[in-house]
């Protein structure tokens, strides 16, 4: 547990050096921590432009000017008759979202679900009494963008990261908040496996259901059960997946 918290100690470090930037990089970082984590990956096309304008509740302007700014650094491929495309996982002078991607997944499953037990839980019960009503606007209408991701897988995933960050973020310490934000995107390549498995997006979009009724009640203890059981699916989901990669890794 105490080499998972030195991704804390990093949070403190960076967190301080984020200057104020403009919305569209705002977006073209979005984009480029969805590449560092693994959500998007060389040769993805990306969702449309009104799909994402939606996610990050921004316009289509916008986004378009953040995937200028990628397109600029070589990280995607915006050829006009065709949809965009990413073609470099190279994003380090965009993304400022994420804290070392490489880092946290160079620990073990066990340690990182163990943190996020712990960790986790003190940020969604403090989310629970402070979060307000537009937030819960906000995680409504990403429920509704999840439903019709049902069937893609990677969209569903862009969704899903912005219904966790505008929770984590309603816990009043942003500390906490980015950190439980990096220890969310642990492994998200195999998240992303996992996902793509039949009927395993409408049993996250369950539990996130769960989450936001737990939520609007204010209620802290039924917050922290509905994320004990979607954690708990995370985990077994991603343990069976990193099973079924040993069994096919060549002996020896």
């Amino acid at each position: 547990m105490q080499q998972v918290f030195s991704v804390l100690e990093q949070v403190l470090e960076l967190r301080g050096g984020v200057e104020r930037r403009s919305v569209r990089e705002l977006v073209a970082d979005k984009v480029a921590t969805l590449i560092a984590s693994g959500i998007l990956q060389v040769g993805d096309v990306l969702p449309s432009e009104r799909e994402l304008a939606a996610a990050f509740r921004v316009s289509r302007e916008t986004v378009r000017g953040g995937m200028q700014i990628l397109a600029a650094h070589g990280i995607i491929e915006i050829s006009h008759g065709a949809r965009t495309r990413v073609i470099s996982a190279a994003v380090g002078p965009v993304a400022t979202g994420l804290r070392e991607p490489k880092l946290i997944n160079s620990y073990d499953l066990g340690s990182i679900h163990a943190a996020r037990l712990l960790v986790e839980r003190r940020v969604v019960a403090d989310a629970a009494l402070a979060i307000d009503a537009p937030t819960l606007e906000l995680l409504e209408e990403s429920l509704a963008q999840q439903r019709q991701a049902k069937d893609d897988p990677v969209r569903f995933l862009i969704c899903d990261r912005e219904f966790h960050l505008a929770i984590y973020r309603s816990c009043g310490n942003p500390v906490l908040g980015d950190f439980v934000g990096d220890l969310y995107a642990y492994m998200m390549e195999h998240r992303r496996k996992a996902v793509s498995r039949p009927g395993a997006i409408l049993k996250s979009y369950g539990d996130h259901q769960k989450i936001l009724a737990a939520l609007q009640a204010h209620d802290p203890e039924a917050v922290v059960a509905a994320f004990d059981l979607h954690l708990d699916r995370i985990y077994t989901t991603t343990l069976s997946i990193l099973d079924e990669e040993a069994d096919l890794s060549p002996a020896g």
